[in-house]
């Protein structure tokens, strides 16, 4: 199964060849080209900021860039809103990240003030 990072990564090069090039697509969204080469070598993680300049700027469809599906490039107002909704679940993820972090290292605690013999059985 294809993650779904592979799947944005794979449509960010057609992206990338649209455009010409790196350095290119980099000057149209007003990033570095170094950016743009470190999310395709899988040296940074495909950010929101990115995927919203995509979409904003170049007007690609984030139905197409996230999911794969619908047309490639939309002028429609509610992909701006589909931009906000992805960006409100990012932070819920990272919310839950935090909390799961948090339960365990409690756990963590909890198992060490457990007698070894409890711990054993």
């Amino acid at each position: 199964m294809v993650s779904p990072d592979e799947g944005i990564l794979k449509r960010l090069k057609v992206i990338v060849k649209d455009h010409g090039g790196q350095l290119a697509l980099a000057q149209a969204i007003g990033v570095d080209q170094g950016f743009i080469s470190k999310v395709i070598n899988k040296k940074q993680e495909i950010s929101y900021y990115l995927i919203r300049r995509l979409c904003f700027q170049l007007k690609y469809s984030p139905e197409w860039l996230i999911l794969g599906s619908g047309e490639k490039k939309i002028n429609k107002p509610e992909s701006a809103k589909l931009i906000t909704e992805i960006q409100m679940l990012r932070t819920e993820v990272d919310i839950l990240h935090a909390r799961m972090k948090a339960y365990d290292m409690e756990l963590q605690e909890l198992r060490q003030q457990l007698p070894v013999a409890q711990q054993a059985g």
